[in-house]
């Protein structure tokens, strides 16, 4: 029996990765890490309340077979430049860093569409930063997955997210399929199968290849 470890668990696809993992025989422990206490009760889950910033204080609660992050923010929501590599660069590098050295080779990440270190689109490109810096960790399997625009049930209401659907909706037939909003529960589907593959290397799964999920 495996553990697997969620970071970003009260987030959109953090929160349905977490359901769809402990419906998951072969987890016989699901390790749900957040900032704050989620309000869910499981017989094989731990909330780990941790702080972000101080993840290498105490690595060993952070011990695990499979490692899932979700993490990830908005420019709006970090209000800098600084404060957005912060949650979307560095914490997930630290934890994948934690991750290798207590000995775990599988890592999945939520990327996102476009992303490319190169990218003119700063979103995009600490995306693929990101990207690159943790597939040089060394880890035994590492999968990328880099979803268009995620739609599902948020606990906060985001003005830019309605419109998007509202177009998606109306328009969508005219969008490339590749650039069609996803539901984050495919991605958190989609997590989970490949977590099962056991396939080794570093995988890319384009947004829609997921909608499949």
């Amino acid at each position: 029996m495996k553990t697997a470890l969620v970071a970003g668990a009260s987030g959109l696809v953090g929160s349905q990765l977490v359901t769809t993992l402990l419906e998951d025989q072969r987890y016989e422990t699901v390790k749900a890490v957040s900032r704050k206490p989620l309000k869910r009760i499981h017989a094989r889950l731990e909330n780990v309340v941790v702080d972000f910033n101080s993840l290498a204080r105490n690595p060993e609660i952070l011990r695990a077979d499979d490692i899932f992050c979700c993490l990830g923010t908005t420019m709006k929501t970090a209000g800098s430049k600084a404060a957005f590599e912060k949650v979307d660069f560095h914490y997930p590098l630290e934890l994948a860093k934690i991750g290798k050295s207590l000995g775990v080779q599988q890592y999945l990440l939520v990327s996102a569409l476009g992303a490319n270190p190169n990218s003119s689109i700063y979103y995009n490109r600490v995306k693929g930063k990101v990207e690159a810096a943790i597939s040089e960790v060394g880890y035994d399997t590492v999968h990328l997955f880099r979803p268009s625009l995620l739609v599902g049930p948020r606990e906060a209401y985001r003005s830019g997210e309605a419109a998007a659907k509202w177009f998606f909706r109306t328009f969508g037939f005219l969008v490339p399929t590749r650039y069609k909003a996803i539901a984050s529960i495919k991605v958190a589907r989609a997590m989970a199968y490949y977590a099962r593959s056991g396939e080794k290397g570093i995988h890319i799964h384009e947004s829609v290849a997921l909608q499949k999920f």
